[in-house]
């Protein structure tokens, strides 16, 4: 009688403890007296045509979305902590070509990043000076239906690129 009640209690204690892994986000590494998070314009040292502000909304639409940060989009004293980037470099690469026509068929753009965030007295709490990410994408090749897909490529990028940012700040890899 005492056996499947120990039984039982053993198996309900395994049960509650779990197997020892934690969701992911719990880990917030950000110091708790920072609320209010500052992200003014990346700065953009590229070529390309608003690469900044397609970067910078994506970070801003991911910080508002998953955390609990009162964003501000300029530098502000009031700010208990800022987050600011540079697009150091953006390179786009043939991959492929039509063998009957030797025209580009498909492409993959890469975009190098630097970001920082420090608090009010100047700590920096994360910093990665070299993110790096890339994106696939194919150009149509019949002329009536062309279609630029580099513009959907970067946005693809950019949501990318703030849900890794996010999290390697929320985790502190």
């Amino acid at each position: 009688m005492k056996k499947p009640i120990l039984v039982a209690s053993l198996l309900l204690f395994l049960a509650l403890t779990g197997c020892g892994y934690h969701t992911a986000g719990k880990a917030v590494r950000i110091p708790t007296e920072v609320r209010t998070i500052a992200i003014p314009m990346f700065a953009n040292n590229t070529q390309n045509y608003r690469i900044e502000q397609i970067l910078t909304a994506a970070v801003v639409r991911e910080f508002t979305s998953r955390t609990n940060y009162r964003i501000v989009n300029s530098d502000s004293p009031q700010a208990d902590a800022t987050l600011s980037g540079t697009v150091a470099g953006i390179y786009i690469y043939g991959l492929t070509y039509d063998p009957t026509n030797g025209r580009q068929s498909s492409a993959e753009v890469v975009v190098y990043a630097r970001v920082k965030l420090v608090d009010r007295n100047g700590k920096t709490l994360f910093e990665n000076p070299n993110y790096s990410l890339r994106e696939e994408y194919e150009f149509s090749l019949d002329p009536a239906t062309f279609f630029r897909e580099e513009t959907p490529a970067l946005d693809r990028l950019s949501n990318d690129f703030a849900r890794t940012l996010v999290s390697n700040i929320l985790e502190n890899y």
